[in-house]
Protein backbone atom coordinates (compact mmCIF):
# COMPACT_ATOMS: atom_id res chain seq x y z
CA UNK A 1 0.00 0.00 0.00
CA UNK A 2 2.62 2.36 0.73
CA UNK A 3 4.21 1.82 -2.64
CA UNK A 4 1.13 2.66 -4.53
CA UNK A 5 1.27 5.98 -2.05
CA UNK A 6 4.43 6.96 -2.89
CA UNK A 7 3.78 5.88 -6.73
CA UNK A 8 0.50 8.40 -6.84
CA UNK A 9 2.54 11.18 -4.71
CA UNK A 10 5.11 11.20 -7.60
CA UNK A 11 2.01 10.78 -10.10
CA UNK A 12 0.82 13.90 -8.64
CA UNK A 13 3.83 15.76 -8.61
CA UNK A 14 4.54 15.00 -12.42
CA UNK A 15 0.89 16.15 -13.12
CA UNK A 16 1.75 19.72 -11.06
CA UNK A 17 4.26 20.45 -13.92
CA UNK A 18 1.86 20.52 -16.58
CA UNK A 19 0.27 23.69 -14.80
CA UNK A 20 1.95 25.55 -12.94
CA UNK A 21 -0.12 28.78 -12.72
CA UNK A 22 2.62 30.62 -9.96
CA UNK A 23 5.91 28.68 -9.55
CA UNK A 24 7.91 30.78 -6.82
CA UNK A 25 10.97 32.13 -7.43
CA UNK A 26 13.83 29.01 -7.53
CA UNK A 27 16.42 29.56 -5.03
CA UNK A 28 19.69 30.36 -6.18
CA UNK A 29 21.67 27.09 -5.73
CA UNK A 30 20.19 24.15 -5.62
CA UNK A 31 22.33 21.03 -4.14
CA UNK A 32 22.05 17.21 -4.99
CA UNK A 33 23.38 14.83 -2.92
CA UNK A 34 25.02 11.22 -4.89
CA UNK A 35 26.40 8.41 -3.28
CA UNK A 36 29.72 9.25 -5.05
CA UNK A 37 31.92 12.07 -7.02
CA UNK A 38 31.48 11.74 -11.41
CA UNK A 39 34.69 9.10 -12.11
CA UNK A 40 34.69 11.47 -15.37
CA UNK A 41 33.06 14.68 -16.65
CA UNK A 42 34.28 13.30 -20.67
CA UNK A 43 31.17 12.03 -22.02
CA UNK A 44 32.63 9.54 -24.05
CA UNK A 45 34.65 7.67 -21.50
CA UNK A 46 32.29 6.73 -18.79
CA UNK A 47 28.22 6.37 -18.53
CA UNK A 48 28.01 5.46 -14.55
CA UNK A 49 25.13 7.45 -12.42
CA UNK A 50 27.11 8.86 -10.88
CA UNK A 51 28.90 10.71 -14.04
CA UNK A 52 25.99 11.12 -16.32
CA UNK A 53 23.51 12.80 -14.22
CA UNK A 54 26.23 15.78 -13.98
CA UNK A 55 27.56 15.54 -17.61
CA UNK A 56 24.25 14.95 -18.57
CA UNK A 57 23.67 18.65 -17.84
CA UNK A 58 26.41 20.04 -19.34
CA UNK A 59 26.33 18.76 -22.23
CA UNK A 60 23.46 17.93 -25.19
CA UNK A 61 23.38 15.05 -26.83
CA UNK A 62 22.12 14.41 -30.54
CA UNK A 63 18.68 13.08 -29.73
CA UNK A 64 16.83 12.76 -26.30
CA UNK A 65 13.69 11.32 -24.69
CA UNK A 66 10.75 13.06 -23.98
CA UNK A 67 9.07 12.48 -20.37
CA UNK A 68 7.16 10.21 -21.87
CA UNK A 69 10.20 8.01 -22.95
CA UNK A 70 9.78 8.77 -26.62
CA UNK A 71 12.25 9.41 -28.75
CA UNK A 72 12.82 13.47 -29.31
CA UNK A 73 14.81 15.79 -31.42
CA UNK A 74 17.75 17.90 -29.50
CA UNK A 75 20.80 18.84 -31.34
CA UNK A 76 19.45 16.89 -34.51
CA UNK A 77 15.71 18.56 -35.36
CA UNK A 78 15.13 16.10 -37.73
CA UNK A 79 16.35 12.40 -39.15
CA UNK A 80 15.27 10.14 -42.43
CA UNK A 81 16.55 7.31 -43.70
CA UNK A 82 18.54 7.56 -46.97
CA UNK A 83 18.76 3.89 -46.80
CA UNK A 84 18.85 1.15 -44.73
CA UNK A 85 21.96 1.56 -43.61
CA UNK A 86 22.56 5.62 -44.07
CA UNK A 87 20.51 8.34 -41.62
CA UNK A 88 20.51 11.72 -42.65
CA UNK A 89 20.74 14.39 -39.67
CA UNK A 90 19.39 18.11 -39.66
CA UNK A 91 21.35 19.95 -37.21
CA UNK A 92 20.64 23.24 -34.99
CA UNK A 93 22.30 26.16 -36.48
CA UNK A 94 21.54 28.14 -33.13
CA UNK A 95 24.01 26.07 -31.02
CA UNK A 96 26.99 27.80 -29.33
CA UNK A 97 29.54 25.85 -26.75
CA UNK A 98 29.96 27.13 -23.34
CA UNK A 99 32.97 28.97 -25.28
CA UNK A 100 30.51 30.89 -27.78
CA UNK A 101 31.68 29.04 -30.69
CA UNK A 102 29.11 27.70 -32.62
CA UNK A 103 27.96 23.88 -33.30
CA UNK A 104 28.30 22.47 -36.61
CA UNK A 105 27.11 18.97 -38.04
CA UNK A 106 31.43 18.95 -38.19
CA UNK A 107 30.77 18.64 -34.59
CA UNK A 108 28.34 15.87 -34.64
CA UNK A 109 30.81 14.00 -36.77
CA UNK A 110 33.95 14.27 -34.73
CA UNK A 111 32.22 12.91 -31.51
CA UNK A 112 30.62 10.03 -33.25
CA UNK A 113 34.26 8.80 -34.54
CA UNK A 114 35.86 9.48 -31.20
CA UNK A 115 33.70 7.41 -29.24
CA UNK A 116 34.03 4.52 -32.32
CA UNK A 117 37.64 5.15 -32.30
CA UNK A 118 39.00 1.98 -30.95
CA UNK A 119 42.43 3.83 -29.77
CA UNK A 120 40.38 6.18 -27.47
CA UNK A 121 38.81 2.86 -25.49
CA UNK A 122 35.20 4.45 -24.79
CA UNK A 123 33.62 1.91 -22.51
CA UNK A 124 30.35 2.83 -24.33
CA UNK A 125 31.91 1.49 -27.86
CA UNK A 126 29.62 -1.35 -27.82
CA UNK A 127 26.66 0.69 -27.97
CA UNK A 128 27.83 2.73 -31.08
CA UNK A 129 30.36 0.20 -33.11
CA UNK A 130 27.77 -0.54 -35.81
CA UNK A 131 28.55 3.12 -37.09
CA UNK A 132 30.92 2.98 -39.32
CA UNK A 133 31.44 6.49 -41.08
CA UNK A 134 29.75 9.98 -39.85
CA UNK A 135 29.76 12.94 -42.70
CA UNK A 136 29.17 16.29 -42.16
CA UNK A 137 27.74 17.32 -45.54
CA UNK A 138 27.28 20.58 -44.83
CA UNK A 139 27.30 23.12 -41.79
CA UNK A 140 23.92 21.74 -40.58
CA UNK A 141 23.77 17.99 -41.88
CA UNK A 142 25.37 14.92 -41.38
CA UNK A 143 25.11 11.40 -42.43
CA UNK A 144 25.89 8.69 -40.09
CA UNK A 145 27.06 4.89 -41.94
CA UNK A 146 26.27 1.79 -40.18
CA UNK A 147 27.40 -1.65 -41.36
CA UNK A 148 24.18 -2.77 -41.78
CA UNK A 149 20.39 -2.31 -40.97
CA UNK A 150 20.66 -1.21 -37.10
CA UNK A 151 17.11 -0.89 -35.56
CA UNK A 152 18.45 0.55 -31.95
CA UNK A 153 20.94 3.43 -33.62
CA UNK A 154 18.07 6.42 -32.72
CA UNK A 155 17.88 4.55 -29.38
CA UNK A 156 21.50 4.70 -28.49
CA UNK A 157 21.94 8.15 -30.12
CA UNK A 158 20.11 9.29 -27.09
CA UNK A 159 23.42 9.04 -25.37
CA UNK A 160 25.34 10.31 -28.01
CA UNK A 161 26.94 13.56 -26.13
CA UNK A 162 28.71 16.53 -28.48
CA UNK A 163 31.68 17.96 -27.77
CA UNK A 164 33.75 20.51 -29.40
CA UNK A 165 36.16 19.59 -31.77
CA UNK A 166 38.10 22.82 -31.58
CA UNK A 167 38.23 22.63 -27.44
CA UNK A 168 38.55 18.45 -28.32
CA UNK A 169 41.83 18.43 -30.68
CA UNK A 170 43.80 21.51 -28.63
CA UNK A 171 43.85 19.44 -25.36
CA UNK A 172 44.92 16.34 -23.60
CA UNK A 173 42.17 13.93 -22.58
CA UNK A 174 42.68 14.77 -19.41
CA UNK A 175 42.40 18.79 -19.53
CA UNK A 176 39.01 17.87 -21.32
CA UNK A 177 37.94 15.82 -18.37
CA UNK A 178 38.54 18.30 -15.99
CA UNK A 179 37.51 21.64 -17.78
CA UNK A 180 34.35 20.17 -19.78
CA UNK A 181 32.63 22.33 -22.25
CA UNK A 182 29.78 21.53 -24.10
CA UNK A 183 26.19 23.17 -25.14
CA UNK A 184 24.23 21.94 -22.37
CA UNK A 185 21.51 23.70 -20.38
CA UNK A 186 24.14 24.44 -17.47
CA UNK A 187 28.09 24.99 -17.70
CA UNK A 188 30.95 23.62 -16.18
CA UNK A 189 32.10 25.95 -13.14
CA UNK A 190 34.57 23.78 -10.70
CA UNK A 191 35.21 20.90 -9.62
CA UNK A 192 36.35 19.83 -5.49
CA UNK A 193 37.29 16.43 -5.63
CA UNK A 194 35.84 14.41 -3.59
CA UNK A 195 32.72 17.23 -2.88
CA UNK A 196 31.43 18.51 -5.32
CA UNK A 197 31.00 19.71 -8.70
CA UNK A 198 29.42 22.80 -9.37
CA UNK A 199 27.41 23.86 -12.56
CA UNK A 200 25.97 27.25 -13.37
CA UNK A 201 23.29 28.44 -15.52
CA UNK A 202 23.89 28.80 -19.35
CA UNK A 203 21.77 32.04 -19.83
CA UNK A 204 22.51 31.82 -24.06
CA UNK A 205 21.05 28.05 -23.95
CA UNK A 206 19.18 27.29 -27.42
CA UNK A 207 16.45 25.42 -25.45
CA UNK A 208 14.43 25.27 -22.41
CA UNK A 209 16.54 26.91 -19.65
CA UNK A 210 17.08 26.20 -16.24
CA UNK A 211 15.04 27.91 -13.41
CA UNK A 212 18.07 27.48 -10.74
CA UNK A 213 21.87 29.68 -11.23
CA UNK A 214 23.21 27.19 -9.75
CA UNK A 215 23.51 23.32 -9.02
CA UNK A 216 25.86 21.52 -6.60
CA UNK A 217 26.02 17.83 -7.19
CA UNK A 218 27.99 16.86 -4.20
CA UNK A 219 29.29 13.10 -3.15
CA UNK A 220 27.38 11.84 0.09
CA UNK A 221 28.54 8.18 0.53
CA UNK A 222 26.26 7.53 3.77
CA UNK A 223 22.64 7.54 2.86
CA UNK A 224 21.65 8.49 6.71
CA UNK A 225 23.66 11.75 5.70
CA UNK A 226 22.05 12.23 2.73
CA UNK A 227 18.30 12.07 4.50
CA UNK A 228 19.91 14.04 7.61
CA UNK A 229 21.10 17.32 5.15
CA UNK A 230 17.31 16.70 3.26
CA UNK A 231 15.78 17.04 6.41
CA UNK A 232 17.92 20.18 7.83
CA UNK A 233 17.38 22.06 4.23
CA UNK A 234 21.36 21.78 3.24
CA UNK A 235 19.95 19.52 0.29
CA UNK A 236 17.49 19.80 -2.18
CA UNK A 237 16.83 16.45 -3.98
CA UNK A 238 19.12 13.11 -2.92
CA UNK A 239 19.51 9.70 -4.89
CA UNK A 240 19.46 6.29 -4.36
CA UNK A 241 17.70 5.72 -1.30
CA UNK A 242 17.19 2.36 0.33
CA UNK A 243 13.47 1.73 1.59
CA UNK A 244 14.46 2.45 5.12
CA UNK A 245 15.67 6.22 4.19
CA UNK A 246 12.42 6.32 2.29
CA UNK A 247 10.15 5.23 5.21
CA UNK A 248 12.07 8.01 7.32
CA UNK A 249 11.03 10.94 5.06
CA UNK A 250 7.50 9.62 4.95
CA UNK A 251 7.47 9.36 8.53
CA UNK A 252 9.27 12.55 9.05
CA UNK A 253 6.64 14.37 6.97
CA UNK A 254 9.79 16.98 5.73
CA UNK A 255 10.55 16.45 2.28
CA UNK A 256 8.73 13.54 -0.24
CA UNK A 257 9.66 10.26 -1.78
CA UNK A 258 9.81 10.02 -5.44
CA UNK A 259 10.37 6.25 -6.52
CA UNK A 260 10.62 4.51 -10.17
CA UNK A 261 10.62 1.71 -11.41
CA UNK A 262 13.18 1.99 -14.23
CA UNK A 263 15.05 -0.07 -16.82
CA UNK A 264 18.27 -0.36 -14.64
CA UNK A 265 18.16 -3.87 -13.16
CA UNK A 266 20.64 -5.98 -10.36
CA UNK A 267 22.43 -9.10 -11.17
CA UNK A 268 24.92 -11.13 -10.07
CA UNK A 269 28.02 -11.58 -12.24
CA UNK A 270 29.96 -14.92 -12.29
CA UNK A 271 32.81 -15.30 -14.53
CA UNK A 272 32.75 -18.80 -15.86
CA UNK A 273 36.57 -18.51 -16.94
CA UNK A 274 37.35 -19.14 -12.76
CA UNK A 275 36.55 -21.95 -10.95
CA UNK A 276 34.55 -22.66 -9.46
CA UNK A 277 32.78 -20.81 -11.85
CA UNK A 278 33.41 -22.56 -14.44
CA UNK A 279 31.36 -25.82 -13.53
CA UNK A 280 28.30 -25.21 -15.06
CA UNK A 281 26.98 -27.00 -11.93
CA UNK A 282 28.10 -24.52 -9.50
CA UNK A 283 26.55 -21.78 -11.87
CA UNK A 284 23.31 -23.46 -11.14
CA UNK A 285 23.25 -24.19 -7.45
CA UNK A 286 23.90 -20.40 -6.84
CA UNK A 287 20.71 -19.56 -9.12
CA UNK A 288 18.85 -22.11 -7.09
CA UNK A 289 20.73 -20.37 -3.61
CA UNK A 290 19.72 -16.61 -4.26
CA UNK A 291 16.05 -16.04 -2.69
CA UNK A 292 15.51 -13.22 -5.46
CA UNK A 293 11.56 -12.47 -3.99
CA UNK A 294 13.34 -12.37 -0.49
CA UNK A 295 15.71 -9.66 -1.05
CA UNK A 296 12.85 -7.25 -2.61
CA UNK A 297 10.87 -7.72 -0.19
CA UNK A 298 12.93 -8.28 2.84
CA UNK A 299 15.44 -6.08 1.95
CA UNK A 300 14.06 -3.68 -0.29
CA UNK A 301 10.83 -3.42 0.97
CA UNK A 302 8.63 -3.99 -2.51
CA UNK A 303 10.18 -0.98 -4.28
CA UNK A 304 12.16 -3.52 -6.30
CA UNK A 305 10.67 -6.29 -8.69
CA UNK A 306 12.17 -10.05 -8.91
CA UNK A 307 13.97 -10.44 -12.58
CA UNK A 308 14.47 -13.73 -14.39
CA UNK A 309 15.95 -12.00 -17.81
CA UNK A 310 18.86 -9.71 -18.08
CA UNK A 311 16.29 -6.73 -19.22
CA UNK A 312 13.44 -4.76 -17.50
CA UNK A 313 9.76 -4.87 -18.60
CA UNK A 314 10.18 -0.89 -19.62
CA UNK A 315 12.89 -1.54 -22.13
CA UNK A 316 12.33 -3.75 -25.72
CA UNK A 317 13.40 -6.97 -25.57
CA UNK A 318 11.24 -7.81 -22.13
CA UNK A 319 10.29 -11.30 -23.08
CA UNK A 320 7.13 -12.79 -21.37
CA UNK A 321 7.63 -16.01 -19.79
CA UNK A 322 11.35 -16.68 -18.99
CA UNK A 323 11.58 -19.21 -16.09
CA UNK A 324 15.29 -18.65 -14.47
CA UNK A 325 15.98 -21.52 -11.57
CA UNK A 326 13.67 -21.18 -8.32
CA UNK A 327 14.85 -20.78 -5.08
CA UNK A 328 15.81 -23.80 -3.77
CA UNK A 329 18.22 -24.06 -1.19
CA UNK A 330 18.29 -28.07 -0.70
CA UNK A 331 18.95 -28.63 -4.73
CA UNK A 332 21.83 -25.99 -4.52
CA UNK A 333 23.44 -27.92 -1.64
CA UNK A 334 22.79 -31.67 -3.63
CA UNK A 335 24.42 -30.11 -6.94
CA UNK A 336 27.26 -28.92 -4.93
CA UNK A 337 27.96 -32.22 -3.07
CA UNK A 338 27.89 -33.76 -6.33
CA UNK A 339 30.13 -31.92 -7.42
CA UNK A 340 32.64 -32.57 -4.03
CA UNK A 341 35.57 -30.43 -2.44
CA UNK A 342 36.24 -28.54 -6.06
CA UNK A 343 32.54 -26.58 -5.00
CA UNK A 344 34.27 -25.15 -1.88
CA UNK A 345 37.15 -23.35 -3.93
CA UNK A 346 36.98 -19.79 -2.32
CA UNK A 347 36.12 -16.53 -4.61
CA UNK A 348 34.80 -13.07 -4.20
CA UNK A 349 32.30 -11.05 -4.45
CA UNK A 350 33.26 -8.23 -6.15
CA UNK A 351 31.37 -4.92 -5.11
CA UNK A 352 31.39 -0.89 -4.08
CA UNK A 353 29.64 0.82 -1.29
CA UNK A 354 27.71 2.67 -4.27
CA UNK A 355 25.73 -0.49 -4.31
CA UNK A 356 23.39 -1.44 -1.31
CA UNK A 357 25.45 -3.67 0.77
CA UNK A 358 22.69 -5.12 2.66
CA UNK A 359 21.97 -6.97 -0.38
CA UNK A 360 25.39 -7.92 -1.23
CA UNK A 361 25.47 -9.55 2.40
CA UNK A 362 22.42 -11.27 2.04
CA UNK A 363 24.04 -13.05 -1.24
CA UNK A 364 26.85 -14.11 0.59
CA UNK A 365 25.42 -15.39 3.17
CA UNK A 366 22.57 -17.44 0.50
CA UNK A 367 25.67 -18.72 -0.86
CA UNK A 368 27.40 -19.70 2.24
CA UNK A 369 24.42 -21.65 3.53
CA UNK A 370 24.50 -23.66 0.75
CA UNK A 371 28.35 -24.77 1.51
CA UNK A 372 29.62 -22.62 -0.82
CA UNK A 373 33.06 -19.95 0.42
CA UNK A 374 32.91 -16.32 -0.72
CA UNK A 375 34.73 -13.24 0.25
CA UNK A 376 33.30 -9.89 -0.23
CA UNK A 377 36.33 -7.58 -1.52
CA UNK A 378 34.98 -3.26 -2.14
CA UNK A 379 36.19 -1.07 -3.96
CA UNK A 380 35.45 2.29 -5.17
CA UNK A 381 33.20 2.78 -8.18
CA UNK A 382 36.09 4.18 -10.34
CA UNK A 383 37.75 0.56 -9.69
CA UNK A 384 35.00 -1.36 -9.69
CA UNK A 385 34.27 -0.25 -13.21
CA UNK A 386 37.97 -0.62 -14.60
CA UNK A 387 37.75 -4.19 -13.14
CA UNK A 388 34.80 -5.01 -14.48
CA UNK A 389 35.56 -4.20 -18.28
CA UNK A 390 39.12 -5.69 -17.84
CA UNK A 391 38.63 -8.87 -19.93
CA UNK A 392 37.79 -12.63 -19.04
CA UNK A 393 41.12 -13.35 -16.88
CA UNK A 394 41.15 -10.45 -14.91
CA UNK A 395 37.31 -9.86 -14.40
CA UNK A 396 36.44 -11.11 -10.82
CA UNK A 397 34.93 -14.19 -9.94
CA UNK A 398 31.87 -13.13 -9.11
CA UNK A 399 30.34 -9.60 -8.60
CA UNK A 400 26.89 -7.47 -8.11
CA UNK A 401 26.11 -5.31 -10.24
CA UNK A 402 23.54 -2.87 -11.63
CA UNK A 403 22.71 -1.91 -15.62
CA UNK A 404 21.14 0.81 -17.28
CA UNK A 405 22.09 1.57 -21.00
CA UNK A 406 19.89 4.68 -20.77
CA UNK A 407 18.37 3.31 -24.02
CA UNK A 408 15.08 1.35 -22.96
CA UNK A 409 16.57 -1.34 -25.51
CA UNK A 410 17.79 -4.93 -24.60
CA UNK A 411 20.58 -4.03 -26.78
CA UNK A 412 22.33 -1.74 -25.03
CA UNK A 413 22.53 -4.31 -21.62
CA UNK A 414 22.82 -7.99 -23.12
CA UNK A 415 24.82 -6.82 -25.78
CA UNK A 416 27.66 -5.02 -23.26
CA UNK A 417 27.45 -8.14 -21.01
CA UNK A 418 27.23 -10.84 -22.74
CA UNK A 419 28.47 -10.78 -26.19
CA UNK A 420 32.45 -11.91 -26.58
CA UNK A 421 33.85 -8.70 -27.96
CA UNK A 422 32.55 -6.63 -25.21
CA UNK A 423 35.61 -6.04 -22.76
CA UNK A 424 32.76 -6.48 -19.57
CA UNK A 425 31.84 -9.79 -21.05
CA UNK A 426 33.86 -13.26 -19.51
CA UNK A 427 31.62 -15.01 -22.13
CA UNK A 428 32.57 -16.64 -25.20
CA UNK A 429 28.62 -18.57 -26.70
CA UNK A 430 28.84 -18.49 -30.04
CA UNK A 431 24.91 -18.66 -29.88
CA UNK A 432 24.23 -15.66 -27.85
CA UNK A 433 26.87 -13.87 -30.28
CA UNK A 434 24.69 -14.67 -32.95
CA UNK A 435 21.61 -13.94 -31.82
CA UNK A 436 22.97 -10.53 -30.54
CA UNK A 437 24.47 -9.90 -33.50
CA UNK A 438 21.14 -10.60 -35.75
CA UNK A 439 18.93 -8.76 -33.86
CA UNK A 440 21.20 -5.65 -34.17
CA UNK A 441 20.70 -5.99 -37.46
CA UNK A 442 17.28 -6.83 -37.77
CA UNK A 443 14.62 -4.33 -37.88
CA UNK A 444 11.55 -6.70 -37.38
CA UNK A 445 10.43 -6.08 -33.97
CA UNK A 446 8.60 -9.59 -34.05
CA UNK A 447 12.24 -11.43 -35.02
CA UNK A 448 14.31 -9.48 -32.73
CA UNK A 449 12.37 -9.78 -29.87
CA UNK A 450 12.44 -13.78 -31.07
CA UNK A 451 15.89 -13.34 -30.81
CA UNK A 452 16.46 -11.69 -27.38
CA UNK A 453 14.38 -14.51 -26.24
CA UNK A 454 16.39 -17.07 -27.59
CA UNK A 455 19.13 -15.12 -25.23
CA UNK A 456 17.40 -14.86 -22.62
CA UNK A 457 16.63 -18.62 -22.42
CA UNK A 458 20.23 -19.59 -22.73
CA UNK A 459 21.07 -17.57 -20.28
CA UNK A 460 18.86 -19.28 -17.76
CA UNK A 461 20.43 -22.29 -18.83
CA UNK A 462 23.79 -21.48 -18.82
CA UNK A 463 23.88 -19.27 -15.41
CA UNK A 464 26.53 -16.97 -17.03
CA UNK A 465 24.73 -14.05 -15.22
CA UNK A 466 21.99 -14.40 -12.71
CA UNK A 467 19.61 -11.34 -13.00
CA UNK A 468 17.94 -10.03 -9.85
CA UNK A 469 15.82 -7.50 -10.41
CA UNK A 470 13.97 -4.52 -11.81
CA UNK A 471 15.42 -1.62 -9.87
CA UNK A 472 14.18 1.20 -8.48
CA UNK A 473 15.26 4.38 -8.06
CA UNK A 474 13.95 6.38 -4.64
CA UNK A 475 14.87 9.76 -4.64
CA UNK A 476 14.09 12.32 -1.79
CA UNK A 477 12.79 16.09 -2.43
CA UNK A 478 12.68 18.87 -0.23
CA UNK A 479 9.01 19.78 -0.74
CA UNK A 480 9.78 22.64 -3.26
CA UNK A 481 11.27 20.46 -5.48
CA UNK A 482 9.04 19.71 -8.76
CA UNK A 483 10.21 16.13 -10.02
CA UNK A 484 9.16 13.71 -11.96
CA UNK A 485 11.43 10.57 -11.93
CA UNK A 486 12.21 9.11 -15.56
CA UNK A 487 12.51 4.97 -15.83
CA UNK A 488 15.57 5.86 -18.26
CA UNK A 489 16.93 7.54 -14.90
CA UNK A 490 18.07 10.80 -16.61
CA UNK A 491 18.04 13.56 -14.42
CA UNK A 492 17.85 17.16 -16.23
CA UNK A 493 18.04 20.32 -14.51
CA UNK A 494 15.83 22.29 -16.97
CA UNK A 495 13.23 19.89 -16.26
CA UNK A 496 13.33 20.76 -12.65
CA UNK A 497 11.16 23.40 -11.03
CA UNK A 498 10.80 25.21 -7.86
CA UNK A 499 7.30 25.77 -5.94
CA UNK A 500 8.42 27.34 -2.90
CA UNK A 501 8.06 25.14 0.65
Amino acid sequence: MRLKNLVLAAMLAASSLVAVPSLAAAKDLLVVDFIAEPSSLDPHVQWNTDSFNVYRNIFDNLLTRDDKGEIAPQIATAWKYLSDTEVEFKIRSDVKFHDGKPLTAEDVAFSVKRITDKSFASPQIGQFNQIVDAVAKDATTVVLTTKGPYPVLLAQLTKLSIVPKHVVEAVTKDAFNLNPVGTGPYKFEKWNRGVEVIVARNDEYWGDKGVFPKVAFRAVPDGSTRIANLQAGATDLASNLNNDLAAQIEGSGNGKVLPVRGERLAFFSLNVNKAPLNDKRVRLAIAHAIDKQGIVEGILGGFDAPLDELTSPVSFGYVEGIKAPEFNPEKAKEILAEVGDAAKTEFSLFTTPTYDQRVVQAIQQMLTDVGLNVKIQSTDMGNWMKQMQSGPETIPATAFGRWSCGCQDADGTLYPLLHSSSSWSNIKDERIDKALDEARVTIDPAKRLALYKTVHEIVATENYIIPLYQASVIYGAAKGVEFSPLPNENLFLNRIRWSGQ
